[in-house]
């Protein structure tokens, strides 16, 4: 009876051992460094249509939404964090909007087209 008890003492200290669960594992944790910029067409001129955004001068196109979908279906474009010079264009180059803003980290700015 002894033998049995020693031999299942042994197997389950070479089953815990085995499980590494001792062991110290790298987590990652805090937030990516990146806001988020999301286009809303108060009026709906813009839903759905390219708009030219530059964000201390680098250019990209983005696409507008309505109110309702701002929520749920607005696609978010990334941006770097900190205070930058915001423009956004129409196609024919009428400058929609202009404003120095600060973006924080994880943050989704909801800028506001006509």
């Amino acid at each position: 009876m002894k033998k049995i008890t020693v031999l299942f003492t042994c197997l389950v200290a070479v089953l815990l051992m085995g499980c590494r669960a001792h062991m110290p594992v790298a987590q990652q944790s805090g937030k990516e460094d990146v806001a988020y910029l999301l286009f809303v067409s108060q009026s709906g001129a813009y839903h759905k249509k390219a708009v030219t955004v530059d964000v201390d001068g680098q250019q990209y196109q983005a696409e507008g939404v309505r109110p309702k979908d701002a929520q749920r279906r607005g696609t978010q474009y990334s941006a770097p964090t900190g205070t930058h010079q915001l423009t956004v264009k129409s196609a024919d180059g009428q400058v929609l909007y202009s404003k120095k803003v600060f973006l924080s980290a994880q943050e989704v700015k909801n800028i506001t087209l006509p």
